[in-house]
C-alpha cells in the first residue's frame, strides 16, 4: 500500500478552501492509501503566534479533521511537535539544500513581503521542513493545494540529493496527490484568486448559515453581461467555482446558460450559491461542535497518532544515520 502523508497549519479555523483543497483529497486517501496526516504546528511558528493560540488552534483543527470525515483508525493524526524525529531530519536536509533554492520559493517571496518585520529564518527554510515532514515517512503522494507545488518540488529536490549524494536509493521522490484531475483551487469572495486566512476572504467551517450567506452576499461582482456568450471576468468565473464545488450540474447549467443569455441577475446567483454551501457546511459544523466538546477524545486521538508517526519516523531516522554515516543511538 503507498504512503501518504500531508498536514495543515493550526493558524485559525478551516475554511471552505482547505476543505475543498486538501481535506476532501484526505478523506477519499483514507481508504486506498496507508494515510498519515498531521497538525503543522511547528510551520505556524513563522508567524509568531501566541502560546495559547497554538494549543487551542491545535484541537481546534484536530476536531474538524475528525468532522470532515477522516478516521484516526484508517489514518493516524498527529501534532507535529509531538514527533521530535521531524528536527533531525530537518537539519540533515538543511545542510544539501543551498540558500539560492531557497530564496527563489515564490511562497517565501510572498510571506516575506507580508511580513517585512519578520522575515526569520524558519520562513526562510519552511520547504525543507515541509520535505522532513513528507519524507521522514517515506512518504510517496501528498495531496496539495496549488500553490504548495513549488514547495513539493522542493521536497522533491531533497530527496533526489540525498540520494545522490550517498550513492543510494532510500527515500522516494514525493509526488503531487490531488482530489480532481487538477488541483482545487477555491476563490476568495472578495475577488481575488485564493480563499485564505490572512486574506480574511474565507467562509470557514464553523460559519453559521447567516453568516455565511452575509458573506456570500457581499462577495465581488462586476456590472454584468452585455454580449451573448461572453467570457467571464475572473471576479464572476470565481462565484462559478463555488456552484462547481457545492451546487449541483443543474444548477451551474442553469446560471451558465443565464450568464451566456446576458440575462443573469448576480443576487439570484448569490442566493443559491450561499443555499448550497450552507448546505455543505451545516453537517460538519454540527459535528465539529460535537468533537470540540469531548477534549479526552482529542488528546487520546491525538497521542495514538504520534505513536504511530514516531514509529514509521524512527525507522527512518535510523536507516538515515546509518547512510550518513553516524552511528545509531
Amino acid at each position: 500500500m503507498e504512503k501518504v502523508v500531508s498536514g495543515i497549519r493550526p493558524t485559525g479555523f478551516l475554511h471552505l478552501g482547505n476543505y475543498f483543497g486538501a481535506v476532501k483529497s484526505f478523506i477519499e486517501m483514507q481508504n486506498d492509501y496507508d494515510s498519515m496526516f498531521f497538525i503543522a504546528d511547528w510551520h505556524s511558528l513563522t508567524t509568531s503566534p501566541k502560546p495559547e493560540d497554538i494549543q487551542n488552534s491545535a484541537r481546534v483543527i484536530l476536531a474538524e479533521y475528525l468532522a470532515c470525515g477522516i478516521d484516526p483508525n484508517k489514518a493516524p493524526i498527529y501534532v507535529q511537535s509531538d514527533v521530535k524525529e521531524t528536527l533531525e531530519l530537518y537539519l540533515y536536509l538543511n545542510m544539501n539544500t543551498y540558500i539560492g533554492e531557497l530564496g527563489r520559493v515564490t511562497t517565501f517571496k510572498e510571506k516575506a513581503r507580508k511580513q517585512p518585520d519578520n522575515v526569520n529564518a524558519g520562513l526562510f527554510t519552511y520547504p525543507t521542513l515541509m520535505a522532513a515532514d513528507i519524507l521522514q515517512h517515506r512518504a510517496v503522494k501528498v495531496p496539495v493545494g496549488k500553490d504548495q507545488e513549488q514547495n513539493m518540488e522542493m521536497a522533491r529536490k531533497c530527496a533526489r540529493r540525498f540520494n545522490n549524494i550517498y550513492g543510494v536509493d532510500f527515500f522516494p521522490e514525493p509526488q503531487n496527490f490531488y482530489f480532481n484531475a487538477k488541483a482545487v483551487k477555491v476563490p476568495g469572495l472578495d475577488g481575488s484568486g485564493k480563499m485564505g486566512k490572512s486574506e480574511g476572504n474565507c467562509i470557514y467551517l464553523h460559519d453559521d448559515d447567516k453568516t455565511i450567506t452575509k458573506k456570500v452576499m457581499k462577495a465581488v461582482t462586476d456590472s454584468g453581461p452585455t454580449e451573448l456568450n461572453s467570457e467571464k471576468p475572473q471576479v464572476i468565473e470565481n462565484l462559478f467555482t463555488f456552484l462547481q464545488i457545492c451546487s449541483t450540474q443543474d444548477t451551474y447549467d442553469y446560471f451558465n446558460e443565464q450568464w451566456n443569455n446576458a440575462t443573469i441577475r448576480y443576487g439570484e446567483l448569490k442566493k443559491q450559491i450561499a443555499q448550497d454551501i450552507c448546505a455543505t457546511v451545516a453537517p460538519i459544523r454540527e459535528r465539529i461542535t460535537e468533537f470540540s466538546s469531548n477534549k479526552e477524545l482529542l488528546d487520546k486521538i491525538a497521542k495514538q497518532g504520534a505513536d504511530a508517526a514516531r514509529e514509521s519516523a524512527s525507522a527512518t531516522l535510523k536507516e538515515v544515520r546509518k547512510i550518513i554515516g553516524f552511528r545509531s543511538l
